[in-house]
């Protein structure tokens, strides 16, 4: 099938920029990586019509894409702003995608940048951000966590996670302890992978026995995961990439070293992670991605390069699995280093993991896939790309009836319990206080005996004895205001082997 190149569209230029000196503004390092990626192709930059900014989480102001659009000297007419969420670069190249697709798009702008530590050394510098009238938001804005789970202590996502982790850990038959050894085998590589990115922030390769043991450099944050099983915020990273058309990429004189989008897709988990039926498994993203692989008309075998969004360990986890992968896929999981080692520049990472997939696509042909996520494993976004023009064009990948059937699985909740009432843990961490190391809190998701799901912090005088335990499977009480629980019978030895709601 002959398709019009002008519907056809392409990454044609990325650019990357990072800062571990003079302190700068999240605002200041999105130029230099855009002026990267539009030095690649500077014909460019008068065809850019639309600047996408990915979501700053400190000092990019309210209006950081007119700002950018300002400082480049873009007349770009549409300037806005993406919803927070890992998933926003990648959901922002599918929509371009989509709209140059059909016949709807010129050339986008993507970039985003955090500056954390810059902030912190800096503060001032929050203010940088240029007066204007608020960007438009994108995307999809929903909070990310009830006021249930908010009631349980549980706000980070270093606090989130582990409880997913906590599920897999109890299918596997583990203890924390021993469950953290097999994640260190896990991310070790992508310690290796970081060694070789020239803006990595840790180029550092680490055995799997320095990731897991516990020492006053690499603390165990919530079990079972230590510092250097985090995603790492406290970086100076910015990225950028130009999606257009082919046809306007040949016009531009910047066709040469274009990347194919071949497909994309989006789709959701069920909202809050308090209503999931499975906590150790991502149906969304395995809705988006089997959708995004469809839409190219390929297979994940057929993939050459992956990079699986890899906040903590068990988004890689439960991306290995919904993609129908093994733990040993000779191929690897990223092409950065991934969250912790490369670095975790808020929800901006993956501009770096699609402009570092393009920039080895590049040099080494093939295809290439990226999975990002945002929030809580709640929204995902994947993009399948290559060197070679997909036969049938772009397509972005159908999750509309996928996505009926997600939502309806949501469970009830019980956010207020009139008496106590028995049920059993589905999903626990235990947090530890970084000052001291003893135990501050033990947040878990309980599935009542009446069928309905809630969020619960274990009674202060269980903590001590709490430490290092998986309560996945324990029999629990629930009660008071905000809900708190006891445990009447511990968990079966290294967990049930099914977990549902």
């Amino acid at each position: 099938m002959i398709v019009d190149p002008e519907l056809v569209p392409v990454v044609v230029a990325v650019g990357q920029a990072s800062e571990r000196g003079t302190p700068v503004s999240p605002l200041a390092l999105m130029e230099r990586a855009a002026r990267a990626a539009l030095d690649e192709a500077p014909g460019m930059a008068s065809r850019i019509d639309r600047v996408s900014v990915v979501s700053v989480i400190n000092g990019g102001g309210s209006a950081p894409a007119s700002a950018l659009a300002r400082r480049l000297g873009l007349r770009a007419g549409v300037r806005e702003t993406s919803a927070i969420g890992g998933n926003s670069p990648q959901w922002l190249v599918n929509r371009a995608a989509g709209a140059i697709a059909s016949g709807h798009g010129g050339a986008t702008l993507v970039a985003g940048a955090e500056a954390v530590r810059s902030l912190r050394e800096a503060p001032e510098l929050a203010s940088e951000a240029e007066p204007a009238a608020a960007d438009p938001v994108v995307g999809d804005d929903r909070p990310g966590l009830s006021a249930l789970e908010l009631s349980a202590r549980l706000m980070l996502p270093a606090h989130v996670y582990p409880l997913f982790e906590s599920v897999l850990a109890a299918r596997a038959g583990r203890s924390f302890e021993e469950h953290r050894r097999a994640l260190a085998e896990l991310m070790a590589p992508f310690t290796d992978v970081a060694v070789s990115h020239p803006h990595a922030w840790f180029r550092r390769s680490r055995t799997p026995d320095e990731l897991a043991d516990p020492d006053h450099d690499n603390r165990v944050v919530a079990e079972p995961y230590t510092k250097l099983m985090n995603a790492f915020l406290s970086v100076d990273q910015g990225a950028a990439l130009v999606v257009t058309s082919l046809a306007v990429a040949r016009e531009a004189g910047a066709a040469e070293g274009a990347v194919y989008v071949h497909g994309g897709a989006d789709a959701n988990d069920v909202w809050f992670p308090v209503e999931r039926p499975d906590l150790g498994r991502s149906e969304g993203l395995a809705v988006a991605a089997r959708a995004a692989l469809d839409a190219a008309r390929t297979t994940v075998d057929d993939v050459d390069l992956l990079d699986l969004y890899s906040c903590f360990p068990s988004a890689v986890e439960m991306a290995i699995d919904a993609l129908g992968l093994e733990p040993d896929d000779a191929r690897g999981f990223t092409v950065t280093g991934g969250l912790p080692y490369f670095g975790g520049p808020g929800n901006n990472y993956s501009t770096h993991a699609i402009a570092t997939m393009v920039e080895r696509l590049r040099h080494e042909g093939g295809r290439g896939l990226v999975t990002a996520l945002g929030w809580f494993v709640t929204k995902h976004s994947v993009g399948v790309y290559g060197v070679a023009p997909p036969e049938a064009g772009f397509r972005l990948g159908e999750t509309t009836h996928a996505q009926g059937r997600i939502d309806a699985t949501a469970l009830p909740v019980a956010e207020i319990l009139d008496a106590p009432m028995e049920g059993t843990v589905e999903a626990s961490t235990v947090i530890y206080d970084k000052r001291t190391g003893e135990v501050g809190s033990v947040p878990a998701l309980v599935t009542l005996d009446d069928g309905r799901r809630t969020a619960a912090v274990a009674e202060k005088n269980e903590l001590e004895a709490l430490a290092g335990v998986n309560l996945v499977g324990a029999r629990v009480v629930v009660e008071g205001t905000p809900l708190r629980f006891r445990v009447e019978k511990p968990p079966p030895s290294g967990g049930p082997e099914r977990i549902t709601g």
